[in-house]
């Protein structure tokens, strides 16, 4: 169990039989009141978010989430099919997880799959990935890192602005929280 009070960001707790991440918090003292503790929470299978504000006494079950890394094989259908690195046990994720992640994967990378109680809860990607540029505007003599940008399209199909030096074929590290171009690989 874990205090309110306790509560910090990415914690996940679980509240009325849903998983709940806490995206925000902060400890307020109310003038002559005692004091709360006001959150942004974000429900892990929904995705809705919702702020609520508790007492710092009240209490929540920890929610264990484990973190399973593992190896993305192919896609079947509607499912991406992933193999444990542990166990080299193949089994199949429902795309619903891979909303954001598709953008970031391709055959072979390695990625994390949540799981609470045996069950599939989500993915959570590294935070950094290399991509290569399938199609950009070529460069010209002279361009240089703080010149301006320029939009590539890299091989997964996800768009990013690069400096003006990139071109097609370079590989690239994308920050896969913010989606944007970090550097160019050698």
């Amino acid at each position: 169990m874990i205090n309110a009070g306790e509560l910090r960001s990415g914690t996940t707790v679980e509240r009325n039989g849903q998983l709940w991440e806490v995206l925000s918090f902060e400890h307020v003292k109310l003038g002559r009141g005692t004091a709360v503790v006001r959150t942004r929470l974000r429900n892990i299978t929904t995705g809705a978010v919702t702020e609520e504000t508790f007492r710092p006494e009240e209490r929540f079950p920890r929610a264990r989430i484990e973190k399973v890394d593992v190896q993305f094989l192919y896609r079947d259908g509607q499912h991406y099919v992933v193999m444990d690195t542990q166990s080299f046990d193949q089994y199949p994720v429902d795309e619903s997880h891979f909303t954001l992640a598709a953008q970031y994967i391709k055959e072979s990378d390695h990625l994390f799959v949540l799981q609470y109680d045996g069950k599939v809860i989500g993915v959570e990607l590294p935070i950094t990935v290399e991509l290569e540029v399938a199609q950009t505007d070529p460069g010209f003599k002279g361009d240089t890192a703080t010149g301006g940008s320029k939009p590539a399209t890299l091989d997964t199909g996800l768009v990013v602005d690069v400096p003006l030096f990139v071109e097609t074929g370079d590989r690239l590290k994308v920050d896969t929280r913010t989606g944007k171009y970090l550097e160019r690989v050698q």
